[in-house]
């Protein structure tokens, strides 16, 4: 007896360490638009069981930050680096701009390919495609299906840019025609399961799943989703926040059936993170209905409401599980933790902003970051920087008309919501990490005039940026806006490129494509 447990034990190690010589999986999932009060672990009236079971069943990210927007964002992600070293800190790559996130840089992809990964990406790219050299298949990527711009037609997959449409849906560098009526959400999900059940095991997988939800779609139908979903919300009375709502529940089914799929397949050595690319667009802003509250401002703006991202880690790789992590993090920091977790050695990663948190997301040891570049815009004349508990914030946006605070219309307790959605159950409900930064004081709205002069809190305090401590606090503000002077100095110039109409899809069938 005691022999076959002997040899039981052994097969078992055996199996371990051939297991352990193969890197982690890695599924990154990138929201678009969602807003710190749209998701369930932050007590929005928004059922999202699915996200919030991995999320409490891993690890919360609650001191996480990311751009204020779409290709900033994204730019980040895939290169380590902060968009003032990558030229795309202002604005975002729009439907006839003849420029991308600059070949030079060898983007996570790339680093995963070189390390054996399976590399595949789906849903949304929005960092350049004037050139083919610039699409995801030349960036690192085995396969890419989705689009280039950053909005469109959740059915149809027409993008609207510029008040120019055109078509843009694309597997492989090719317009994908036979899509047409069928719910953007539910392609990627297909995609991603496919990809995931097929998989050739003896490599390691990198899915980046870039979804389209739960940004607008085109102007003239802006908030897209089928009617099952919205149904699950009769008690959200606002009907633009109830059919948003829907949009939420659709991304987290998604979500739910990708799980599925890692676990069925037994891909379960996997490291999954999920992040928000921006806040969401405030006030009813870009026709959409996310809520950042109670931070201030959204997407576009550098408030906490813009750049505090919403994200979690699920993996069996996590020693330590089921809490919530204060530790500083950017969105620059996953190149650098994925390529060491994918076998690779961080230090042989070049002229990047990314810190390896590596030790920080499984072990909860203390991070070495100590402060945040937010952004550097010359040509909207903002910036902001985090350093430590402190906060700076320069200049403006649209005249300061997002720099308020927007709650939902209708606001709900958690508790009194019943879930009935696929991949949670009532007792797998955890109490929600909510942001309470009590009663808003009169003065707040008119204490900080950031054209006129930099404001400073302290959003450990001041997580709502309610209190300028400016001017009792002016030792603090030289300091800070030195450390912002000294990125300023290794800052290159803007890589927006004037409008070029030979892009236009009128040009190329009707189709949003390279064209020089």
């Amino acid at each position: 007896m005691g022999g076959i447990m002997f040899v039981q034990i052994i097969i078992v190690l055996l199996c371990a360490c051939v297991q352990g010589k193969q890197p982690p999986n890695v599924l990154f999932i990138l929201a678009d638009d969602l807003g710190w009060d749209d998701i369930g672990f932050h007590g929005s009236e928004i059922q999202t069981p699915n996200i919030d079971r991995l999320a409490y069943e891993g690890v919360i990210l609650d001191n996480y930050y990311v751009q204020p927007m779409c290709t900033p964002t994204r730019g980040a992600l895939l290169t380590g680096r902060y968009p003032i070293h990558t030229g795309l800190q202002h604005c975002v790559i729009l439907g006839s701009d003849p420029y991308g996130l600059p070949l030079t840089e060898i983007t996570l992809a790339q680093h995963l390919k070189h390390l054996g990964y399976s590399t595949h990406i789906v849903g949304k790219w929005h960092v350049g495609f004037f050139k083919k050299e610039y699409l995801p298949e030349n960036r690192g990527f085995d396969s890419h299906l989705g689009y280039y711009l950053g909005l469109g037609d959740y059915y149809t997959h027409y993008s609207q840019s510029r008040d120019i449409i055109g078509y843009d849906f694309h597997k492989n560098g090719q317009a994908l025609w036979d899509q047409d009526g069928v719910y953007a959400t539910d392609i990627f999900t297909a995609q991603a399961e496919n990809i995931i059940r097929t998989h050739n095991k003896s490599k390691p997988l990198f899915l980046y799943l870039a979804h389209q939800a739960v940004h607008a779609g085109n102007e003239n139908d802006p908030i897209q989703v089928p009617q099952k979903y919205v149904d699950r919300f009769p008690y959200i009375k606002d009907i633009r926040r109830r059919m948003f709502a829907g949009v939420v529940s659709a991304l987290d089914d998604s979500i739910g059936a990708v799980h599925k799929a890692l676990q069925e397949t037994g891909l379960l050595n996997t490291l999954i993170i999920f992040s928000t690319d921006n806040g969401g667009p405030p006030n009813w802003s870009e026709d959409n209905a996310a809520f950042n509250w109670p931070l201030r401002g959204g997407k576009m703006t550098l408030w906490q409401g813009g750049v505090r991202g919403v994200g979690f880690i699920h993996s069996p790789l996590l020693q330590k599980q089921g809490y919530v992590n204060s530790n500083l993090m950017h969105v620059v920091d996953w190149l650098p933790t994925i390529y060491n977790l994918a076998g690779g050695n961080p230090s042989d990663l070049q002229n990047i902003d990314g810190i390896d948190q590596t030790d920080v997301i499984l072990k909860n040891a203390a991070t070495n970051r100590t402060e945040v570049l937010l952004n550097i815009d010359p040509i909207d004349k903002n910036e902001a920087l985090i350093f430590g508990d402190y906060k700076i914030i320069f200049g403006d946006i649209s005249g300061g008309q997002y720099d308020g605070w927007y709650k939902p219309p209708q606001f709900y307790q958690y508790s009194n919501v019943d879930l009935n959605s696929a991949d949670c159950d009532q007792e797998d409900v955890h109490l929600p990490v909510i942001v309470d930064c009590g009663q808003k004081p009169e003065y707040a709205s008119v204490n900080c005039q950031p054209e006129e002069a930099a404001c400073l809190y302290n959003i450990r305090e001041d997580p709502c940026e309610y209190n300028n401590l400016a001017e009792s606090l002016p030792n603090v503000v030289a300091e800070l806006q030195e450390r912002i002077n000294v990125y300023r100095s290794t800052m290159i110039p803007p890589g927006n490129k004037p409008i070029d109409p030979a892009g236009y899809p009128q040009f190329h069938g009707g189709v949003w494509q390279p064209w020089l």
